[in-house]
């Protein structure tokens, strides 16, 4: 059977519907765990993965990079990173994003980045100044296409107007803090996005683990997640519950459940999880796969209302 692909937007780049996260990768994750993963996630059709130079400063790519070379996968693999918290070259001013994405590059090992993400708003730096300058790595081949993360609606919407109005390539990807328990992106961000026909990767797409079913309460919240801790009470254990009875219907993790729910949201192209064993590889690549009844579907979404 073929794997499953989705497309970005009108890149003509295809990715699997879970988008790995490279956020562990370099730290709590070391070389030849992140290596397991990722062999992982290849095994299970798994072609998307998600970094930044913030992460570690550089370390998660560095980790991506050697590993697409040791197994010789790069042009099997669609790669994301983002700019702008690096330690030494934060913030969005064009010198930095310059110097950035050549860093990038060198330790992913490529000649391209196929989705380029502004990792947060910079407005110290002119909207118009960045349009710019993301649109010049596009010209130069250094990237394929243009990505916002954790930028409000009307800083999204004035990027495209900036793009359209100065014929700049414009972004073509949204990355939002979206899950079960972080809905607010349905509002003004999800209504852009369905406009413009952004792709959508949303991030802590399980809630700091909660919504892996292991945080039921303070002491295991200490334990695994103290960001999970937040969202335990009433409304955290009515989709606890909501989970655990789908999970059950179909012999799943929690996990496979709440990503299976994300894919299925509109505009929503591949969800950004991460894993720091093989075992949890398992339970994020079952959910491209997993069809939720609409029941099941509309109980999720009334447990997290």
């Amino acid at each position: 059977m073929a794997p499953i692909r989705r497309a970005i937007a009108s890149t003509g780049l295809e990715v699997f519907p879970v988008n790995l996260g490279g956020t562990p990768f370099g730290r709590s994750a070391d070389r030849q765990q992140a290596f397991e993963v990722l062999d992982a996630y290849r095994s299970g059709g798994g072609n998307f993965l998600d970094t930044a130079d913030g992460y570690g400063d550089g370390a998660s790519e560095s980790v991506i990079g050697a590993w697409l070379t040791s197994r010789a996968v790069h042009d099997e693999f669609v790669i994301a990173t983002k700019v702008g918290k690096h330690s030494q070259l934060p913030g969005l001013r064009h010198e930095n994003i310059l110097a950035a994405v050549d860093a990038s590059l060198r330790r992913l090992g490529r000649d391209r980045i196929d989705v380029y993400y502004a990792h947060y708003d910079d407005e110290s730096v002119p909207l118009a100044d960045v349009a710019e300058t993301f649109s010049s790595l596009v010209d130069a081949g250094k990237i394929v296409s243009i990505g916002v993360s954790n930028f409000r609606a009307e800083r999204v919407e004035e990027w495209l107007r900036i793009a359209q109005d100065e014929h700049l390539h414009a972004p073509v990807a949204i990355q939002p803090h979206y899950n079960l328990v972080e809905r607010a992106y349905e509002g003004e961000l999800g209504a852009v996005a369905a406009k413009q026909g952004l792709a959508v990767m949303p991030y802590w797409a399980l809630a700091s683990g909660f919504l892996a079913g292991v945080v039921r309460n303070a002491a295991q919240a200490e334990k695994h997640s103290e960001f999970a801790a937040r969202y335990l009470g009433e409304r955290g254990d009515r989709v606890l519950e909501a989970l655990d009875t789908a999970a059950s219907n179909h012999h799943v993790t929690q996990s496979t459940v709440a990503l299976a729910w994300l894919i299925a949201q509109p505009t929503v192209t591949a969800p950004v999880a991460g894993a720091r064993t093989p075992e949890q590889v398992a339970g994020l690549v079952e959910a491209a796969t997993l069809d939720l009844t609409p029941e099941e579907l509309d109980a999720l979404s009334a447990a997290s209302r």
